[in-house]
């Protein structure tokens, strides 16, 4: 399984180099086809793409692995240099070398256009297909909507290409009109109606298939298959074929282009072929409609798990922040005790540190400076009003202070170590901090000084500092914590 799951994930990251690697492939099987020594032209002509397309593939692979765009920082250079420099350029060298005769050339060009055909499609689909989904009638397109559409541009374009070949005798005996590969925009203006009577015809032969996929969505797959389970969905198709079959195979045979055409339809509506083509498709849809079904089961699971982790930041938020305001409550309210000259600057501190608690935390990242600042006026006011010597060392190497990380997560550790820690600490007391940040990690170490108690419990900090940690950084963070000789020590490194 694990071996399954690299395979997995190697695909799903490099799924452009996949695209150009089964394209090569497909291009090498076309110039294969009707040849001597099959195997052998076939790995002739791969070869022969694989090494004068390398850099495509080179320059794809390497983009996917840096996790970039194909158009952010050193991407854009080898994007520009590859597709708008050494792909022009050979497909120049190869077009003028086709006259030749050998084979190898028209391969490499064939090749080339093909790349350049799915290199603009690639771009088309990272570019603007987000905006595309936001129009609002193409997010209202459902698949039956869809279908009807095609079909009915199919049946406009079959009718043009067979008014087209009427009286041409390469397609039109006196029998029999085959609808050839060509538009003639005067003849199908000069015979209109005919273009019309045509297409209307062709829209009713595929609306008898458009029939049974429209009851296969909306009923049999939706209501039958999965309430109901296989075996009812069998037995439902079956009835559903018997019932309307034989009606729709009349309908279309008494149609005048069906005896154009050479009698496409049999004149007896009730012949087995009939039937066949029916659970043809039906048994062509079902795999696209729970493809359809599951691909919405699991936007809407996707939704929900968001839902529900936006819901437990908040109830996380609700309990962190009453746990500060209470131990802060207890500075402020020990020094008033003391009647303490530092009183108001300690009210004053703890006034921004309410500031950013109230307006920062809500905010869903803050910069790793505005986080190190917090946690130097809390530091400070929590000197003012410890008794005993604290031995506190900060270090920070910070990079680049415009890092973003979750607000509140630093702080977790600091308030755990003076309540559990420091504050217990018989004598001196020890809390050492190092920091260490930039764009890509974070690292954070926390040590204090620590004398369990037998009812000694780490609180709710801790507890709520894990579940927000796995619920913001899943995958991406490691949080270690122990005890050894007296000395309390937390560690956390988080992939910004």
């Amino acid at each position: 399984m694990e071996v399954t799951g690299k395979i997995t994930d190697a695909l799903t990251r490099r799924r452009d180099t996949w695209l150009y690697a089964g394209l090569l492939c497909w291009v090498s099987i076309g110039f294969t086809i009707g040849r001597d020594a099959l195997w052998e032209a076939y790995f002739q002509s791969l070869l022969s793409l694989a090494g004068l397309w390398s850099p495509v593939l080179a320059v794809t692979w390497a983009r996917e692995g840096s996790g970039a765009g194909r158009f952010a920082g050193r991407n854009r250079r080898s994007w520009f240099a590859c597709f708008l420099g050494y792909l022009p350029l050979l497909l120049a060298v190869s077009g003028a070398s086709m006259s030749t005769g050998a084979l190898f050339w028209p391969v490499v060009f064939t090749g080339g256009l093909c790349i350049a055909a799915l290199e603009c499609i690639l771009v088309a689909e990272s570019q603007f297909m987000g905006q595309l989904y936001q129009v609002k009638w193409v997010r209202r397109l459902s698949l039956e909507k869809a279908v009807l559409i095609s079909i009915t541009g199919l049946a406009l374009l079959l009718g043009a290409m067979a008014v087209s070949s009427l009286d041409n005798p390469a397609y039109h005996s006196g029998k029999q009109l085959l609808i050839g590969f060509e538009i003639d925009p005067f003849k199908i203006l000069a015979r209109f109606p005919t273009f019309i009577t045509f297409s209307l015809q062709l829209l009713l032969m595929y609306l008898a298939g458009y029939f049974f996929f429209y009851i296969n969505s909306r009923w049999l797959v939706p209501r039958i298959l999965r309430e109901r389970g296989i075996l009812y969905y069998i037995l439902c198709s079956a009835a559903l074929i018997g019932i309307f079959y034989p009606f729709w195979g009349q309908l279309l045979a008494s149609l005048p282009l069906s005896k154009v055409l050479g009698g496409v339809f049999s004149a007896s509506p009730f012949v087995a072929e009939n039937a066949f083509g029916v659970m043809l498709v039906l048994a062509v849809s079902l795999p696209v409609l729970l493809a359809i079904q599951w691909a919405r089961q699991n936007s809407l699971i996707t939704a929900l798990q968001h839902e529900k982790s936006v819901a437990e930041l908040d109830l996380l938020k609700q309990q962190l922040n009453p746990h500060f305001f209470f131990n802060t409550l207890n500075n402020l309210y020990a020094l008033s005790l003391q009647r303490s000259e530092q009183t108001p600057e300690s009210i004053l501190q703890l006034s921004e540190l309410m500031r950013y608690v109230i307006y920062k935390a809500k905010e869903p990242l803050v910069k790793v400076g505005d986080e190190v600042r917090y946690l130097k006026d809390y530091l400070q006011l929590q000197k003012i009003r410890l008794k005993r010597n604290l031995d506190l060392q900060f270090e920070e190497e910070i990079e680049d202070g415009t890092a973003l990380i979750a607000p509140l997560l630093l702080i977790v550790f600091v308030e755990n170590a003076f309540k559990h820690g420091v504050e217990n600490t018989e004598g001196d007391a020890l809390l050492s901090i190092h920091l260490k940040a930039d764009q890509h990690s974070l690292r954070f170490v926390c040590e204090n000084s620590f004398e369990p108690a037998p009812d000694a419990h780490n609180g709710i900090g801790l507890t709520n500092l894990r579940k927000r940690l796995a619920l913001l950084y899943p995958g991406k963070h490691r949080l270690i914590t122990g005890s050894d000789n007296g000395v309390f020590t937390a560690s956390l490194e988080i992939d910004l």
